[in-house]
């Protein structure tokens, strides 16, 4: 479930009282491929299918729905555990990546950004240029992102998703206790609904990190707005793809970090 509730008790000027609150639920999430085991993260319980396409995307395993054959539960029952099977073609094209030899992890040693940097940018094409969006309606929309997160109303403890089409209009949103996985899952829904073309703009409700960026780059998303900023490696990673990236700043303004001409500001 993807929230529980939770008997508590409140001080306040030293008189206590009791309450009761929802707490954001957190499971270990199995992803294997080809019966293989690939990754373990901790999310929220809840659109597993999508979650597990939309990671596939963003690590290269896919590039298309067509790639996969079958997205299922181990155990009809255990949703703690998504196996992928891919086509043969794709299981030849992606073989070394499938046996991790070249998986460039955020936490390994002796890696500098510069090579992040380098070796992402080899293997993510630049995104193209398009005519421009109309930046007031992109602000209105990252000001409205928690119109899209109930469950962040009832636990005040998950991350938001929201992808727009290049009207405006919602596409996808997902909520997540990591902001990874949100992601992971309003991409994954488009992709396997093959509507991944329309998405235009990304909003997120966390800061903007290079491994955001790489997930938003794979999806071909070419604007990413978020409420906190970004680190100075998603700025490098999003200008040497030519991605325009922004946040809120004071007084409801917007901080345009990199390609700032993709949002326009007309009168």
């Amino acid at each position: 479930m993807n929230s529980i509730d939770k008997q508590i008790k409140i001080v306040s000027a030293g008189q206590e009282a009791p309450a009761t609150i929802s707490l954001i639920g957190e499971e270990p999430l199995s992803i294997r491929v080809q019966g293989m085991p690939y990754a373990v993260v901790m999310r929220t319980p809840g659109d597993e299918k999508a979650h597990v396409a939309g990671f596939c995307l963003g690590e290269g395993i896919v590039d298309h729905p067509g790639d996969i054959t079958n997205i299922a539960f181990c155990d009809g029952e255990d949703t703690n555990v998504v196996t992928v099977t891919l086509t043969a073609d794709r299981r030849s094209r992606i073989a070394e990546h499938l046996d991790r030899r070249t998986y460039i992890s955020q936490t390994s040693c002796g890696i500098c950004g510069k090579t992040i940097v380098e070796d992402l940018v080899q293997s993510l094409s630049p995104v193209a240029d398009e005519p421009p969006m109309d930046g007031k309606h992109a602000l209105e929309c990252l000001l409205r992102l928690s119109d899209h997160q109930p469950l962040r109303a009832k636990t005040r403890a998950a991350h938001g998703a929201a992808i727009y089409n290049r009207d405006f209009a919602l596409l996808s949103a997902a909520e997540d206790v990591g902001r990874h996985n949100a992601l992971d899952k309003a991409v994954g829904r488009l992709f396997l609904d093959d509507r991944l073309n329309r998405a235009k703009m990304l909003t997120l409700s966390s800061r903007i990190s290079y491994e955001l960026v790489q997930k938003a780059a794979r999806a071909r998303i070419p604007i990413v707005l978020a409420i906190s900023r970004p680190t100075a490696l998603a700025v490098q990673l999003a200008e040497a793809l030519n991605m325009t990236l922004a946040s809120l700043g004071k007084d409801d303004s917007l901080m345009i970090y990199c390609t700032p001409q993709r949002l326009i500001w007309p009168d």
